[in-house]
This record gives C-alpha cells, sequence and structure tokens, in this order.
C-alpha cells in the first residue's frame, strides 16, 4: 500500500510539473508574439512558429499521463477533479499557442502588416497585456491553489472584450475611408480577434481552476458574469 501511495503522489508532482512546464513554455510565446507583433521582428515570430510543436508535444504527453493516472490509481473526490480539469486546462493552453502562432505567421507575412499608428489607436499592447497578465495570474492561482483571484482575472477579460469591440467599430470606419488597404485591415481584425479569444481561453482555465480547487462551476453559470467583488464572494465561501 505505501508503495501504492508513494508512485501516486510521484505522478502527481510529474504532472503538475509538466502542466507547469507547458504553462511557461505557452507564456512565453504569447509574450514573444506581443514583441514581434508590436516591432515587426520576423526573427522572433519565426521563433514562436516553430517552438508551437513543442507545445503540442507537452499536451499528447499531458493527456496520455492523465489517462495512465486514472486507470492505475482510480482518483476520487479532489484528485480526479485535478486530473479532469489537468486535460482540459492542457487542451486550452495548447489553443492559446495556436493562436500565437497564427499572429507570429502573420509578422512573417509583414506586407500585411498595419502600420504602428493603427496598432497605436487600436490598443493592441494594452489588449497584449492583459491576455498575458491573464495567463499569468491563473498559473499563480494554480500553484497556489488560490481561487481569490479569480474575479479578477475574468473581470479583466471583459477589459479586453471592450478594446476588441472599439478595435472592430475603427477598423470598420478605417475600411470605408481607405478601401485600398483592405486586406490589412481584414488581417489586423483577425489579430484582434485571436487575441480576444485568448481572453476567453484564459477564463476557461480559471474556470476548471475553480473546479478543481473549490468543487464549483462557473462554466454557464451567472456567477461568470456577476461583478468582480461578488464573484470572490462566491468563490471564497463556495467550499
Amino acid at each position: 500500500m505505501d508503495k501504492t501511495i508513494r508512485h501516486f503522489d510521484k505522478e502527481l508532482i510529474y504532472l503538475k510539473s509538466e502542466i507547469s512546464s507547458m504553462w511557461q513554455l505557452v507564456l512565453s510565446q504569447l509574450q514573444k508574439c506581443k514583441q514581434a507583433y508590436l516591432t515587426g521582428n520576423i526573427e522572433l515570430a519565426r521563433e514562436v512558429v516553430i517552438r508551437e510543436k513543442s507545445v503540442n508535444s507537452f499536451e499528447l504527453g499531458i493527456d496520455i499521463g492523465c489517462e495512465n493516472f486514472i486507470a492505475l490509481f482510480s482518483p476520487v473526490a479532489m484528485d480526479l477533479r485535478f486530473i479532469i480539469s489537468l486535460i482540459k486546462i492542457s487542451t486550452t493552453l495548447e489553443r492559446i499557442a495556436d493562436f500565437a502562432d497564427g499572429i507570429a505567421r502573420h509578422v512573417i507575412d509583414n506586407d500585411k502588416m498595419a502600420p504602428d499608428s493603427i496598432k497605436e489607436d487600436l490598443k493592441v499592447e494594452a489588449m497584449f497585456d492583459a491576455v498575458i497578465s491573464m495567463l499569468s495570474d491563473s498559473f499563480v492561482a494554480l500553484e497556489s491553489e488560490n481561487t481569490k483571484i479569480a474575479g479578477k482575472i475574468l473581470q479583466r477579460d471583459d477589459d479586453v472584450d471592450i478594446l476588441y469591440r472599439e478595435g472592430r467599430k475603427y477598423l470598420a470606419d478605417y475600411i470605408v475611408k481607405d478601401p485600398a488597404k483592405g486586406e490589412c485591415i481584414l488581417e489586423t481584425f483577425l489579430t484582434l480577434r485571436k487575441i480576444e479569444r485568448i481572453g476567453d481561453h484564459c477564463c476557461n482555465i480559471v474556470e476548471e481552476i475553480v473546479f478543481y480547487i473549490d468543487a464549483k462551476v462557473l462554466k454557464h453559470s451567472k456567477a461568470r458574469k456577476l461583478p468582480e467583488k461578488i464573484q470572490e464572494n462566491e468563490v471564497e465561501t463556495s467550499g
């Protein structure tokens, strides 16, 4: 029995280590993607594209590890919630990395890049900073097993959504004034859309963390849309 428990703990530690490494890689991808897009750094964008394969490998490895863990140990309660959440989080991280890869490929195809003045008007840097902080804070929440910051992370997604809607209107007006730049504007809109979707995926990760730690389902619930302070109170008292 002691040997089984030691093996159980060893496998949990391994899976936690793997998701941590994957998380840091995806965070790095997102940071480099931001820098490449804002500066037009093609070499940095190519690095993001190349490292996408490593993200995919992490996802496959974590999926297999979680499946084996369930088959070997039949976890229950919090351990089972952790494994279920881990599978979903790794998939979501891979999707975030896909969006970063897509933005990086847009940088490489730099003849369609928006001028710096448009990037500034769209507040692209602020959008990037918001989703990067959401992903970083979500990692802290998982590592510390503390969901008190969940409400703040979800609120940040609302800020990203506002910038996205404002940017969409700006680009719609811009393409009417200058139809010749239609393809550039369309590509820029798709970039904004990718950043907005990254924010959505960060929210999905937060929901999984709350499910794992507090056994509370935020998905499709009213709590997902409540003001920040109420969200935090609900999370704190859900156990």
